[in-house]
């Protein structure tokens, strides 16, 4: 029986030395529960901070207040600027260079949605020592699917990027 994400991802971080840390909006804390579902997650995953409006986005990750104005909390610039600030903010002068940080914002539904950016529509950031990325995606289900599909995505993506991420232990 294969091992479930949040274990292989555990083991990924632990291998590497690296930790973690997320800012989620749409899944409202849905990957910080899968994460710590697994004993010992403490010496990789460091901690998380759900920032559900603009002004959580600013005021804890210091979002720009011309982002949200110009391209939505929802858009690649912003989780870009998220998970570059959840890693700031849970950096320190010891960690600094193994720690990666990972945001989601979307629009879960059932409302909120618009022509340019309906419902599903949710972009995930990555930030670490070796770059920034960002992921869209477009969900079709219910808001608790919309939710799940994200959280799920997001372990996915940071398992496949550990996965290939330079150690330079080989």
């Amino acid at each position: 029986m294969e091992a479930s994400l949040e274990h292989q991802v555990g083991k990924s971080l632990k291998k590497l030395n690296l930790q973690f840390v997320i800012a989620e909006s749409c899944t409202g804390g849905l990957v910080c529960n899968l994460l710590t579902d697994v004993p010992g997650a403490s010496t990789y995953f460091l901690g998380g901070i759900v920032t559900y409006t603009n002004e959580a986005k600013q005021n804890l990750l210091g979002v720009s207040p011309q982002t949200l104005e110009t391209f939505g909390s929802v858009s690649e610039k912003t989780v870009l600027e998220m998970a570059r600030g959840v890693r700031a903010r849970f950096s320190n002068p010891t960690n600094r260079e193994q720690l990666i940080g990972m945001s989601i914002s979307g629009i879960a539904g059932p409302g909120g949605g618009t022509p340019e950016k309906p419902v599903g529509l949710v972009w995930i950031g990555l930030s670490s020592p070796k770059g920034d990325h960002a992921w869209k995606f477009q969900w079709s289900g219910d808001r608790t699917e919309n939710r799940l599909q994200s959280a799920r995505a997001a372990m996915i993506i940071l398992l496949k990027f550990l996965k290939s991420y330079p150690n330079e232990k080989n």
